[in-house]
C-alpha cells in the first residue's frame, strides 16, 4: 500500500508513539510505501529544522535521511485547481496522484475535508492503524 503522510503526522511519528508511531514503524517494516514529492519533503526539513532549534537533544537527521533514501519520491505536478481551504495542502493531494498513492494519513482539517478527491482517501492516523496495520 502506497500513503502520502502528512507533516504532522510524520513529525508525530519520530517524537511520539501512538498511531504516527506504528505507521512509521509499519513503513519501516516494509508494511506500507510512503510516497513523497520535494515540496513535501522540504516541509518536513523545515519542520525538523524549527523543532531542532526547540528541542537541541532531538536529531531528526537520520529520520530525514532514511526516509529520503527509502521512500518513493516523486516529481508532483501542480493540480489544475485550488483543491483544499488551504492551498499549501494541496501537495499532498498532488503528490498521491502523481505517485499513485491509495491514501492521504492526516489529521488536518482542510485535508480531511476533500477527502474523495480524485479518488484519493483522507484518513486520521488511528482510523489507518484500525483498518490497515
Amino acid at each position: 500500500m502506497k500513503v502520502v503522510l502528512d507533516t504532522n503526522v510524520f513529525v508525530s511519528g519520530v517524537f511520539f508513539s501512538g498511531p504516527p508511531y506504528r505507521i512509521l514503524q509499519a513503513w519501516r517494516n516494509g508494511d506500507l510505501q510512503i510516497v513523497l514529492s520535494l515540496e513535501i519533503l522540504d516541509e518536513y526539513y523545515r519542520i525538523g529544522e524549527e523543532l531542532s532549534a526547540q528541542f537541541p537533544k532531538v536529531d531528526l537527521n537520520p529520520i530525514l535521511e532514511l526516509i529520503t533514501t527509502k521512500a518513493e519520491l516523486v516529481e508532483a505536478e501542480r493540480l489544475d485547481e485550488d483543491v483544499c481551504d488551504d492551498p499549501d495542502d494541496d501537495k499532498f493531494f498532488a503528490c498521491a496522484i502523481t505517485g499513485g498513492a491509495d491514501l492521504i494519513i492526516s489529521g488536518d482539517k482542510h485535508l480531511l475535508k476533500m477527502s474523495g478527491y480524485q479518488g484519493i482517501e483522507v484518513v486520521r492516523p488511528r482510523q489507518f492503524v484500525d483498518n490497515y496495520l
